[in-house]
């Protein structure tokens, strides 16, 4: 049983990793998990470039050797050739569970009709749970809200972590 919830924020972003220009995406995401989580978590941050290599390496790190509970990416999951963040997670994952992606894009549709576009998948790697996210601040937070009452569970299934959360939170950005 893990009692200390690690979570894996990885941006990326080739402007961002070169610092270009301020990461907003990865920020928002650990904004919107320190308001949905009331359990104590630790926190790993990565901002890579859009290789998938790179981001294939990266994902193994977090979950091989840091032992990252969720892995939470922001970016590259739209429909450019430099976009490959569900490649490099599909290639890292042992199961890929359809049903994040499926609610993501279905809550994220209700409002931005060119969420059909985003590419995002979810799935697991060993013991963690690994979730692709828009790279817009708002779009994080809807996808997160449309998702995130199944990741406990999940992660109870994998390794009996726990995980609690604002279930009136998480519910109030769930569309």
């Amino acid at each position: 049983m893990n009692n200390t919830i690690k979570i894996g924020f990885l941006t990326i972003s080739d402007r961002a990793s070169r610092g270009e220009y301020e990461d907003i995406s990865g920020p928002a995401m650990q904004q919107w998990i320190s308001s949905a989580l009331t359990s104590p978590y630790e926190s790993v941050v990565r901002i890579i470039e859009d290789e998938q290599e790179l981001i294939e390496k990266t994902l193994i790190e977090l979950s091989d050797e840091l032992t990252c509970n969720v892995i939470l990416t922001t970016g590259g999951t739209g429909p450019t050739k430099r976009d490959v963040t569900p490649e490099a997670t599909s290639a890292v994952c042992e199961r890929i569970y359809d049903g994040f992606a499926e609610q993501m894009r279905a809550v994220s549709l209700r409002t931005v009709p060119t969420a059909i576009l985003s590419r995002q998948i979810a799935g697991t790697r060993g013991n963690s749970l690994i979730i692709n996210l828009p790279g817009k601040p708002v779009a994080i937070a809807v996808c997160l809200g449309a998702v995130f009452l199944a990741v406990p569970k999940c992660l109870e299934l994998l390794d009996n972590s726990i995980m609690q959360i604002d279930k009136d939170f998480v519910k109030q950005d769930f569309g």
